[in-house]
C-alpha cells in the first residue's frame, strides 16, 4: 500500500505501445481493435490493486513536434507512423483512465517524459516519495534517494542504490552514457562506434562527456579516439536530446493528483463495450 506521502507518475504513452505490441489480434465482436486498451487497463488495475496509490498521475505525449525537434529536426525521424489500429484505441484508453479518476497531463512541445521529470522533481522537493511507473530505461537518470522506478508489467522495481550497485555510476551520469552511445530508437546519433558498453566504461573512467574530451589524449585506441574527436558536436548534442527536462512550465499541486474512487458505472459500460469479460469479473 502506498504511504501518505508517496506519488505514482505513470508513463502512459510507453504503456500504450507496450500493450499494443504485447497483445495481438484482440478485438470485440464488432471488429474494433482492443489489444492496447486491454493491456493498458490490465496494467492500471494491477497497479491500483497492489499499490493502492493515494496520489497518482497519468502522462501522455501530445501531438506534434517538441523542443527537441527544434534543436535536431531528425529527432525520432526514423520512427514509422503510429499504426491506425493503435491510434484508434488511444481515445478509449484515455476514457478508461478518466473512469479510474486518474488525472491526465499532456503538453504541446513536451514529451510525457519531461512532464514526469518536472513533476517528480517538484514532488520530491515537496517531501514526497516518487514512484515512476514505466519500463523505459531513459528514466534511470531521474533516480534519487526519494525517486524510484516500478514496472508493473514486469513486476520490477529499481532504486538509486540498485543502479549504483549494478553500474558503478550515479543515475545522472546515464545522460552522458546515452550521449556517447546514442539511441537508435529515437534517432539520437551519439558517437559512431561507441556502443552502450564502451560508453559505460568511458564514463566510469572520465565521469562525464566533458571529462572524456578534457582527457582525450589518454585514450589509446586510435579508432575510438578518432571517432570521439570527429564527432564531438554529436556527443554534446545527443546528451541534450536524451536529457529529460525537469523544468517544464507546470506547477505541482498535491491535491490535483489525489486519487478518487473509480467511476464503477462508467468502467462497467466501457468493459461491456470492449467485451472485457475477464476484467469485469476481476473488477
Amino acid at each position: 500500500m502506498a504511504t501518505a506521502k508517496q506519488i505514482y507518475l505513470i508513463d502512459g504513452t510507453a504503456y500504450i505501445y507496450r500493450a499494443y505490441h504485447a497483445i495481438r489480434s484482440l478485438s470485440n465482436s464488432k471488429g474494433f481493435p482492443t489489444n492496447a486498451i486491454f493491456g493498458f487497463t490490465r496494467m492500471l488495475m494491477k497497479l491500483i490493486e497492489e499499490r493502492q496509490p493515494r496520489f497518482v498521475g497519468m502522462f501522455f505525449d501530445a501531438k506534434g513536434p517538441t523542443f527537441r525537434h527544434d534543436r535536431y529536426p531528425a529527432y525520432k525521424a526514423n520512427r514509422p507512423p503510429m499504426p491506425d489500429d493503435m491510434a484508434a484505441q488511444i481515445p478509449h484508453i484515455k476514457a478508461v483512465t478518466a473512469a479510474f479518476r486518474i488525472p491526465v497531463l499532456e503538453m504541446s512541445g513536451f514529451e510525457a517524459d519531461d512532464l514526469i521529470g518536472t513533476v517528480a522533481r517538484q514532488a520530491e522537493a515537496d517531501g514526497f516519495e516518487v514512484v515512476l511507473v514505466t519500463g523505459d530505461k531513459d528514466f534511470v537518470q531521474l533516480l534519487t534517494e526519494r525517486i524510484s522506478i516500478y514496472d508493473p508489467m514486469k513486476d520490477r522495481a529499481v532504486a538509486a542504490t540498485d543502479f549504483r550497485r549494478d553500474h558503478g555510476l550515479e543515475p545522472l551520469q546515464m545522460i552522458d552514457v546515452m550521449g556517447l552511445s546514442g539511441d537508435t530508437a529515437d534517432n539520437v546519433p551519439g558517437v559512431p562506434g561507441i556502443g552502450p558498453k564502451t560508453a559505460l566504461d568511458l564514463i566510469r573512467t572520465y565521469q562525464s562527456i566533458d571529462g572524456v574530451y578534457e582527457r582525450i589524449e589518454e585514450i589509446t585506441k586510435a579508432k575510438q579516439r578518432a571517432n570521439l574527436e570527429n564527432n564531438r558536436d554529436k556527443a554534446f548534442l545527443s546528451r541534450e536530446l536524451v536529457r529529460i527536462e525537469t523544468a517544464a512550465p507546470l506547477a505541482f499541486s498535491p491535491t490535483a493528483f489525489e486519487h478518487q474512487p473509480p467511476d464503477q458505472a462508467k468502467l462497467t459500460e466501457l468493459f461491456q463495450t470492449f467485451e472485457f469479460r475477464q476484467l469485469q469479473q476481476a473488477f
